[in-house]
């Protein structure tokens, strides 16, 4: 930020001298600090889909509000990350060893507390997620389909709209999980780092055909991140403080010459 200089008139007092100096030399730091001020990602947000359904083992229940602030359509709430689904996103029971609720299981593999529940689809050819606060750097998630292939594309605006950011094409990939009665089984993982500023995910497949689960924002490894806050500083408001001090000494010395001379 550009500087101003004036010449000083008339005389300030001692007093004055040693206040003004502090105030112009404190307004100095504060400027440059505002200035240089850098933040860095924040804390990565992990959706693992446990609990929505309320009860395990259960059927399947409409995710809808659950990460918002709201409720499933089962009545149950989780964290409020800002994140809604779309009405026909639903979450799946999976099978873990001795329960069996459908044909999709983790397999005992992967989070060890993100076992019991999926996000899959019934109707349509895709569901999306909505995060109006934006998302940057990367995006992952778990997923499994046996037989036919999928797609998950990166929005800059909700509902699936705006410019894609980045997409992801999907394989079938599930092989034996022996024990879980799970012929979807087990989990791959997948992501991929973009530009820009997302809004709204979309999954894209068959209906009945492909599960997805620790869907992740802010990393392109799926799975809860390390705790950290969410703003950390950088290299550059250490910078600023070392220039702001030394002008603020300049400006003092400068301030006594001109109440010196007048």
């Amino acid at each position: 930020m550009p500087h101003s200089r004036k010449r000083f008139s008339g005389r300030l007092t001692p007093r004055a001298d040693s206040a003004a100096s502090r105030l112009v030399g404190a307004a100095v730091v504060a400027g440059v600090l505002g200035f240089g001020a850098a933040s860095a990602q924040a804390a990565v947000i992990h959706l693992d889909f446990e609990d929505i359904n309320a009860t395990y083992p259960s059927g399947y229940a409409a995710i809808k509000d659950f990460y918002n602030g709201g409720t499933s359509s089962d009545g149950t709430s989780g964290t409020n990350h800002g994140i809604s689904f779309g009405d026909n996103a639903l979450a799946i029971c999976l099978n873990t060893l001795g329960t069996s609720c459908s044909n999709t299981s983790r397999g005992g593999l992967g989070d060890p507390t993100s076992q019991r529940g999926g996000l899959f689809f019934l109707s349509g050819s895709e569901t999306f997620l909505n995060y109006a606060t934006g998302f940057d750097t990367g995006f992952s998630f778990n997923y499994v389909s046996l037989n036919y292939s999928g797609s998950v594309n990166v929005y800059d605006d909700l509902n699936g709209t705006g410019n894609i950011l980045a997409t992801l094409n999907l394989s079938p990939n599930s092989g034996s999980c022996p024990g879980f009665s799970a012929g979807f089984c087990p989990f791959s993982p997948t992501g991929v780092l973009f530009s820009g500023v997302a809004k709204s995910i979309g999954f894209a497949g068959v209906a009945n055909q492909i599960v997805f689960d620790d869907v992740t924002f802010g990393s392109d490894t799926p799975g809860p991140g390390p705790s950290t806050p969410d703003t950390v500083p950088g290299p550059l408001p250490v910078f600023g403080v070392g220039m702001g001090f030394g002008f603020s000494r300049m400006l003092r010395r400068r301030i006594k010459l001109a109440s010196g001379k007048a």
